[in-house]
């Protein structure tokens, strides 16, 4: 049976975007900021060469059947759309992992302002430098839990018809992952394991899945996306405090 409230979980990333403008953690928002500009350049040139040549790949496996042809712009489509989730969690996978320091001092002042109570007793730059071996850890764990399910679902979106429900299931998936990505970060500043967490999320699935799909959109969103990961950071940290406050470590 799943649990947890999805309209609240939907609620946490509009609440994410309204403490990113509080004077005390704004510091932590431009920075990353500016590497997540650079960063999507980068790879938004790069996967748009790669779909090109997947979408040519993919529209020669058909075989020469009249109707399948003329369905070709709904391939289009299709790939275009699994293209589009790779391009938004690969952009958040890269610049997560370089920006993972930031972000986990980012929550841990996101939920002293939310609750009025310290999480460590390091501060600033001290606190981010401590932390770099841990949050480039909790990155690649992350990264690890999340290629295989991805290629398996990448595969799939390869085949005719059946990618219909691979869109399908790619949205699923990236909304949990968004979840698990962000809701991460406080979790690591109060050293609950990855394991923990994914079982800590589960057990509030509906909610997780209510904070991940909003943030899986706006990651879609040129431009848009470059703001939402601070502002997932600061939503997700909200989650933790009032989804899992009870049962955190």
């Amino acid at each position: 049976m799943l649990r947890g409230n999805f309209f609240r979980g939907l609620g946490y990333l509009g609440e994410g975007f309204h403490l990113i403008r509080q004077p005390g953690l704004r510091l932590f928002v431009v920075i990353p900021l500016v590497i997540n500009i650079f960063l999507f350049g980068l790879l938004f040139y790069f996967l748009g060469e790669l779909f090109g040549a997947l979408i040519a790949t993919a529209m020669g496996w058909l075989p020469d059947w009249a109707w399948l042809q003329a369905l070709d712009w709904l391939f289009w489509i299709l790939y275009g759309a699994v293209i589009l989730l790779m391009l938004a969690y690969g952009f958040v996978i890269i610049a997560n992992l370089i920006g993972s320091p930031f972000y986990g001092y980012l929550a841990e002042l996101t939920e002293k302002h939310l609750t009025g109570q310290e999480v460590s007793t390091d501060d600033g730059w001290t606190a981010i430098i401590k932390d770099i071996p841990r949050a480039l850890w909790r990155e690649v764990q992350k990264i690890v839990y999340y290629l295989p399910r991805a290629i398996g679902l990448f595969i799939i979106g390869l085949i005719p018809v059946v990618n219909l429900v691979a869109l399908v299931l790619w949205f699923l998936f990236n909304s949990w992952m968004m979840a698990l990505q962000y809701v991460d970060y406080p979790a690591d500043n109060h050293k609950v394991s990855f394991k923990a967490l994914r079982q800590l999320l589960a057990d509030t699935r509906l909610s997780a899945l209510g904070f991940g799909l909003p943030v899986a959109l706006a990651a879609m969103v040129p431009v848009l996306n470059l703001i939402v990961v601070p502002a997932a950071v600061c939503g997700a940290t909200a989650y933790w405090v009032r989804e899992n406050g009870a049962t955190r470590n």
